[in-house]
C-alpha cells in the first residue's frame, strides 16, 4: 500500500498497465469511487480558495470600515494598493505550477497559505500607505501559487466530463467568501477600540491568523495523487489512473472503452510525466491559450470589479457600512448556487462554449441595468450588480474547465493552465482601476470598461468556438491514427489527428 506522504517528491511509476482494459476493473463501483474522491478532496479544496478569496478582497470590505481614513490615503492611492497584488500575483503564477509538478501538492500548498496568512496578519499593523503598499505586494506572491495548482491539481484526479463540476464546487467557494467576507467584516469592525486596534485592522488580523491555522491542518489533509492516496485500495488507484490515461480513447479498441459518447474521438494519450522544456514552449506558443486569455479577462475584470468594490458601490448607493456589508451576502449564496447546477449541466452535456457565453452575456445585462439606472432608483443599481455577479460566477469554472480539457499532457496542461490564469488575472489589475472614487456613485466609467472588456470575450468565444470545431471538422476527414504509435500520439498532446477539442 502507498502512503499519503510518499518518500519521494515525484509521483511514483506504476507498473505497465496497458494490458488492462475496463473490463479488467468492472467489478468496481465507479461512482462510489468519485463519491470518495469528492468527500476527501472537495472540501479542503473548498476551504484553501475559500481563504484565498477572502484574504485578498477583504480589503474591500476594510476599506468602508475606515481604512483610507485612518492611513492618511487618497483615492489614486488605494487604487494601487489593489492593483500591486496583481502584479507580483501573476508573475508568480507559472513558476509556482512547474514547482507543484517537482514537490507535492500536500506540502507547496499548505506552505504558501503559511506565507500570505502570515502577510495577512501583519497587515493590520500597518502604519501608512507604503506598509499597505509593500504588503499587498508580498501577498500576490505568497497567493499566486494556489488557484492555478489547485485547478490543475483537479484535472490529475478527475477526466475531462468530470471536471467543471468540481471546479465549480472548488470555486464557488470564491462566492462564499465574498459573502462570509461581509459577514465576518459587520462582526468584526464591532471589535473597533479593542487592544487600541480600529476595527478594520482586527479584520486582516482574525483572518490572516485563521488561515494560518487551517494550513497547518492542510498537511495532514491534503492528498497529492492518486497514485498515492491511501483513502483508496490498491486496485482503485489503478482504475483512477487507468481512466484518466485512456479517457475517451479510441486506439486499440480492445483495451480501452469510451468513457461518454460525446468524448468518443477525444485523445488516446497517456500522460508525459517526465518534465521537458518542450512541453513547457507548447503551452507558450499555442493559439487557444492566448485566444481564451480575452474570454479570461471578459469574466475576470467584472469578477474583481464586483469583490473589491462591491461594499463601496452599495455603499454609496446610500446605506450604512454595516447594512452595505450585509447585502452583500445574497449576492454571493445566489452567485455561489447557480455556479454549481451550471457546472453540472456543462459536465452531463459535455460542452462548454454555451455556458461561458451565456454567462457573460448574463453579466452585460447586468452592468448594463446598473450604469442606465437613474440616480433616484439606487435599487435598480443594486439589481444590475446582482444579476452580473450571477454571470460571473458559473462563468468562470466553465472557462477553466474549456481550456484544461483542451490541453493534452499533464506538463502542458499545467504550464498553459497557469500561463491563462497568469496573464489573465492582469484583468485584476487593470479592474482595480475602474472605480475611481471621483466617480461615484454612479461609476458610469467603471461600468462601461467591464461592458467593453465582456464584448471582447464574448467575440473570443466565437472565435475558439469555431476553430474548435474546423480543427475537429479536418481530424475527422483525415482519420485518427495515421500510423503513428500511442507513445507517438502521446507526445503530439492535442496536436494529435485523435484528439477532438470539447466544444
Amino acid at each position: 500500500m502507498f502512503s499519503k506522504k510518499g518518500s519521494t517528491q515525484v509521483r511514483p511509476a506504476l507498473p505497465d498497465d496497458g494490458h488492462l482494459t475496463r473490463a479488467s476493473f468492472a467489478h468496481l463501483d465507479e461512482k462510489a469511487i468519485l463519491r470518495k474522491m469528492d468527500l476527501r478532496l472537495i472540501p479542503m479544496l473548498a476551504l484553501l480558495y475559500l481563504l484565498s478569496f477572502l484574504d485578498r478582497g477583504n480589503i474591500g470590505n476594510a476599506r468602508i470600515e475606515g481604512l483610507v481614513d485612518d492611513l492618511g490615503m487618497t483615492g489614486p492611492e488605494y487604487n494601487w494598493t489593489l492593483t500591486i497584488f496583481f502584479f507580483s500575483y501573476c508573475f508568480f503564477e507559472v513558476p509556482s505550477n512547474l514547482v507543484l509538478k517537482k514537490l507535492r501538492p500536500s506540502v507547496w500548498l499548505p506552505c504558501i497559505m503559511v506565507a500570505w496568512g502570515l502577510v495577512m496578519t501583519l497587515m493590520g499593523i500597518v502604519k501608512n500607505y507604503k506598509g499597505l503598499l509593500i504588503a499587498r505586494f508580498f501577498l500576490g506572491v505568497a497567493e499566486a501559487g494556489l488557484f492555478p495548482g489547485v485547478a490543475y491539481y483537479i484535472t490529475m484526479w478527475y477526466c475531462r466530463h468530470e471536471a467543471q463540476w468540481r471546479q465549480a464546487l472548488f470555486f464557488s467557494a470564491a462566492s462564499v467568501a465574498g459573502a462570509f467576507s461581509g459577514l465576518l467584516a459587520f462582526g468584526i469592525a464591532k471589535m473597533d477600540g479593542v487592544g487600541g486596534l480600529e476595527g478594520w485592522r482586527w479584520i486582516f488580523i482574525l483572518e490572516g491568523l485563521l488561515t494560518v491555522v487551517v494550513a497547518f491542518a492542510a498537511f495532514y489533509f491534503l492528498y497529492d495523487f492518486p497514485e498515492t492516496a491511501s483513502f483508496l485500495t490498491e486496485e482503485e488507484r489503478k482504475f483512477v489512473v487507468w481512466r484518466l490515461r485512456y479517457q475517451g480513447s479510441k486506439v486499440e479498441t480492445a483495451m480501452v472503452e469510451d468513457i461518454r459518447s460525446n468524448t468518443k474521438n477525444a485523445p488516446a494519450v497517456a500522460e508525459v510525466e517526465e518534465f521537458e522544456w518542450k512541453y513547457v514552449l507548447d503551452a507558450f506558443s499555442d493559439w487557444q491559450i492566448w485566444v481564451n486569455i480575452f474570454v479570461y479577462w471578459g469574466i475576470v475584470c467584472p469578477l474583481y470589479g464586483i469583490s473589491l468594490f462591491l461594499p463601496s458601490i452599495i455603499k454609496n448607493l446610500g446605506y450604512s457600512s454595516s447594512k452595505a456589508q450585509l447585502l452583500t451576502v445574497p449576492i454571493y449564496i445566489t452567485a455561489s448556487i447557480l455556479s454549481v447546477i451550471t457546472a453540472w449541466v456543462s459536465d452531463n452535456r459535455g460542452i462548454r462554449s454555451p455556458f461561458v457565453f451565456g454567462g457573460l452575456c448574463l453579466t452585460a445585462i447586468g452592468f448594463i441595468i446598473a450604469i442606465s439606472a437613474p440616480p433616484s432608483v439606487p435599487g435598480l443599481v443594486y439589481a444590475g450588480v446582482f444579476i452580473a455577479t450571477c454571470g460571473i460566477y458559473p462563468a468562470f469554472p466553465g472557462n477553466i474547465t474549456w481550456l484544461s480539457n483542451n490541453l493534452s499532457g499533464s506538463l502542458k496542461r499545467s504550464a498553459g493552465m497557469a500561463i491563462q490564469i497568469a496573464v489573465g488575472n492582469l484583468g485584476g489589475a487593470m479592474a482595480s482601476n475602474f472605480y475611481r472614487s471621483n466617480d461615484a456613485p454612479r461609476y458610469t466609467l467603471g461600468h462601461a470598461l467591464e461592458l467593453g472588456f465582456i464584448g471582447a470575450g464574448l467575440i473570443a468565444v466565437g472565435i475558439l468556438f469555431f476553430g474548435y470545431k474546423r480543427i475537429n471538422a479536418k481530424r475527422e476527414r483525415i482519420g485518427d491514427d495515421h500510423g503513428l504509435t500511442v507513445q507517438e500520439m502521446a507526445r503530439l498532446g492535442d496536436k494529435s489527428p485523435g484528439f477532438r477539442y470539447v466544444l
